[in-house]
């Protein structure tokens, strides 16, 4: 089973996608997590070119998003909203309805991110994602400099993403 996971921050040394790329570690044999890398690649939304088959990075991300079972949102919250190059990559994908029924969770590497959270369950729920709640995990790492392979390697952490992985497994 393949997930795809989706960091809302470019920025280099992301705790989000760091935390990303621990569950790709972590995920059990069986379950291919794939971390997208391109979202600084998808260009402005705008209607007019909204067509398929579109500007190449948002082909490949629709194409992404098609050949995943599940999605796993990770996002920093700023100003108290989803980063604009989530939006704006979400954005290109409301009309060719790749999230349509497919499910997706969220994880957060802060617990000060609530209204990012919130944000973004809103427009997954406009975007008629099936939206895995009880999958939805806080890893506390605000405030923590670690590598993946050191979330990983934390019981704690660890605990949290193992189950979260297992239910979002547990609906196939």
């Amino acid at each position: 089973m393949k997930i795809l996971a989706i960091s809302g921050s470019l920025r280099a040394q992301s705790t989000n996608t760091t935390l990303l790329h621990a569950v790709a570690l972590m995920a059990p044999p069986h379950i291919d997590i794939v971390v997208y890398e391109e979202l600084e690649t998808i260009p402005p939304f705008n209607s007019d070119l909204d067509v398929e088959p579109g500007p190449e990075p948002v082909s490949r991300l629709r194409a992404a998003l098609r050949d995943s079972a599940a999605v796993l949102f990770s996002t920093p919250e700023y100003a108290h909203g989803v980063p604009g190059a989530l939006k704006n990559a979400l954005d290109w994908v409301v009309g060719s309805g790749e999230l349509s029924g497919k499910p997706v969770t969220l994880f957060n590497a802060s617990a000060r991110g609530e209204y990012a959270q919130a944000s973004l369950r809103e427009i997954l729920k406009t975007m008629d994602a099936r939206l895995l709640s009880d999958a939805e995990i806080t890893v506390p790492l605000l405030g923590k400099v670690f590598d993946a392979s050191e979330i990983a390697a934390n019981p704690q952490f660890a605990a949290l993403i193992l189950s979260s992985i297992q239910k979002i497994a547990d609906i196939f």
